[in-house]
């Protein structure tokens, strides 16, 4: 027995109103749903928790379906034949908005959705899929319907266990997942005396016990009351909704253990995407004699890719070390992937009421996930504190290319050091088929569309270092080196060899005094956390425990006088700054005060002259000094971005951008 898919096209249109994007002519959108059916017995679906207790139709085979989208070349004899699949993140499409420099969108479908245009100008098939199945509709979010696992009995119970932090006050209740847009595992029981809800202020404070009494499993919904009483609330029973009538206070961690029900099979994501690209790939029609639409009009697929960014990286790091990059079949699913902004974990997918939604692991916020646990690297290694040694990529009949990006949060937030170190700290050669780039000084989210100034509840404003224009240039080293045996530029990364991967203690060395700025207390650290005798088959205990003793060690990126990384690629902004550039931003007071903020980076402005310097005691150099006019800044960035060019990390057609976009900082 096989499995099977069937694509059910239901809308089919021009692109950006039938534009012509170059040599490749105009693009048409396709949407519809795939439907899976797999053998949970198959080789192919191996280690996926919880299929055994999926229901299965009259040939034993379980069935799902999920929402795609396509945009190919009208005419697919003019594009360049190669899939580039977006692993979009928590199912929203990412990849027009990130290598097109195209406005956020979920529904793309004008010239203006196309950006400057550039995925279509090289021809690419872009394939989105939705592959993460706890996902609640709204948005445009892409669905995965999944089956839940039942035991013959009844429902499948056990712990489950979420943390909260209330950003404004006033919060009263969240969803038990803790996301409006993710599903809830529903508890068991009403009675809050058969839960333990804690709260702390710091992740490995000890936690401090809800009384029972002072919170419930609720649900608030709001009206206008009858004889002019004015708004009105109403508290129900949910079994899905965490309250408390007091709030939710903010600077604290509060942490819900509780009996959940009714898991879904989440790891079939990995199979739906791997089944999807494989047909779009390989196959000629679907189960019911579809022809497959790249096939159409003579088209054919000579490579496939695959891009994911944070939370969807770990999703490819993840696919590709359970061996999903190998199809049914035994074939190569994607003959490239691009982790970006993955730090060094993996996607807490395959578990037993696993919340697919919940971030990886930062130092104020979501903490004790499975999704930072050895292996780390692409190299083959040994965990010095389990002796356990394994790597990512062990398969090499159907291992992919790897390019693997990372800014400087995720050596601050997301122990990216830990991909091209030993668990010890020493520099780890990697396979000569995969690069790792660090994008220096830049944060985990870099916007392509330049915004205002930020704070929020951070002490510094965001980071603005623009990084879009490299991924422009990886994926088509990604291609070269795929199509024409071509390597890309070597490995970018900080090293302990020569004293630009340093601990935390040479890092504040570095770091200049800055007047009336905070530094952290440490990176992210990553202790080693005990899931239970049943871990290896996803069953994870609630709540996990951490082994007493020594750490992983996670460094951090040396710095120049003026604060920002040494190593790596560094983008136009920071080898011609305006201001320091760090991967961290520390929490303002009153919303966990002096502990870094999620995946936010931080821009620090230069003294505008040589006077405001002196004024204030910054030991940086002034703007003043080091462009005496607005030209000089714009031909410094012209120049830095040119050689950038030379280096093959950007394209041509981006120094004009730079630019560009310099020359609109300096008048704005």
């Amino acid at each position: 027995m096989t499995n099977r898919i069937e694509l059910s096209i239901s809308d089919r249109f021009p692109f950006a109103e039938g534009h012509e994007f170059g040599a490749v002519g105009p693009y048409e959108r396709l949407v519809g749903r795939a439907h899976f059916a797999v053998d949970p017995d198959a080789p192919a679906q191996h280690g996926i928790t919880d299929l055994d207790k999926a229901p299965i139709d009259a040939e034993g085979l379980v069935q799902f379906t999920g929402d795609l989208s396509m945009l190919k070349p009208l005419d697919p004899r003019r594009g360049n034949r190669r899939i580039f699949f977006d692993y979009g993140n928590r199912s929203n499409k990412r990849m027009l908005q990130f290598f097109n420099d195209a406005p956020a969108s979920n529904d793309p479908r004008t010239l203006a959705h196309a950006g400057n245009g550039f995925l279509m100008r090289c021809g690419y098939t872009v394939a989105w899929l939705a592959w993460q199945g706890d996902l609640l509709p709204g948005n445009g979010r892409m669905l995965l319907d999944l089956p839940i696992a039942r035991e013959r009995h009844g429902p499948t119970t056990g712990p489950v266990r979420v943390e909260y932090i209330a950003g404004p006050p006033g919060i009263t209740t969240f969803p038990l997942s803790g996301y409006a847009s993710t599903r809830s595992h529903s508890t068991v029981s009403l009675d809050p005396r058969e839960a333990r809800l804690t709260r702390r202020r710091d992740p490995y404070d000890e936690r401090r016990a809800v009384p029972p009494d002072s919170w419930c499993f609720a649900r608030v919904e709001g009206g206008v009351g009858l004889d002019n009483q004015g708004a009105e609330q109403a508290v129900i029973p949910s079994d899905t909704h965490l309250h408390i009538p007091r709030g939710f206070e903010p600077g604290w961690i509060y942490e819900l253990v509780y009996t959940g029900r009714d898991p879904l099979a989440l790891g079939l994501g990995h199979a739906a995407v791997h089944d999807f690209v494989s047909f779009l790939r390989y196959a000629a029609e679907d189960a019911t004699g579809r022809v497959n639409p790249l096939q159409e009009q003579g088209g054919t697929v000579e490579k496939a890719y695959g891009w994911g960014r944070s939370q969807t990286g770990r999703c490819l790091r993840d696919f590709v070390y359970r061996g999903f990059n190998a199809d049914a079949a035994g074939r190569k699913v994607s003959d490239g992937i691009l982790p970006h902004v993955a730090g060094a974990g993996r996607k807490w997918l395959n578990h037993r009421f696993a919340n697919a939604n919940v971030l990886d692991g930062q130092q104020y916020e979501d903490h004790f996930n499975p999704a930072d646990t050895f292996l780390f690297s692409y190299a083959e290694t040994t965990d010095h504190l389990t002796g356990r040694r394994d790597t990512i990529l062990k398969r090499p009949e159907t291992d992919p290319l790897v390019i693997h990006t990372q800014t400087s949060t995720e050596y601050w937030q997301r122990r990216g050091s830990l991909v091209h170190t030993d668990t010890l700290r020493s520099d780890l050669p990697q396979p000569p088929t995969v690069r790792v780039y660090l994008w220096a000084s830049s944060q985990h989210f870099a916007d392509p569309l330049p915004k205002p100034l930020e704070r929020g509840v951070r002490q510094n404003f965001l980071n603005t270092v623009a990084t879009s224009m490299l991924l422009r240039a990886m994926i088509d080293a990604m291609d070269r080196r795929a199509t024409t045996g071509e390597a890309p530029p070597d490995s970018r990364v900080p090293r302990r060899a020569d004293g630009t991967l340093v601990a935390l203690e040479e890092w504040r060395r570095q770091f200049p005094a800055i007047p009336g700025v905070a530094t952290p207390r440490e990176p992210n650290s990553l202790p080693l956390l005990d899931f239970g005798p049943e871990a290896e088959r996803g069953i994870l205990k609630e709540p996990r425990d951490v082994v007493p003793g020594d750490r992983y060690t996670v460094l951090v990126p040396a710095i120049d006088s003026d604060g920002n990384d040494i190593a790596g690629v560094r983008a136009p902004m920071v080898q011609a700054p305006l201001g320091t550039y760090c991967g961290w931003n520390l929490r303002a007071r009153g919303f966990g005060h002096g502990a870094m903020h999620e995946f936010s980076g931080s821009y620090i402005p230069l003294p505008e002259t040589p006077e405001e310097r002196r004024m204030t005691g910054d030991p940086r150099r002034s703007i003043l000094e080091r462009y005496p006019d607005a030209e000089a800044y714009v031909e410094a960035i012209t120049a830095v971005a040119q050689q950038l060019v030379e280096e093959s990390l950007m394209l041509e057609e981006d120094v004009e951008r730079r630019r560009g976009r310099a020359r609109a900082m300096i008048s704005d």
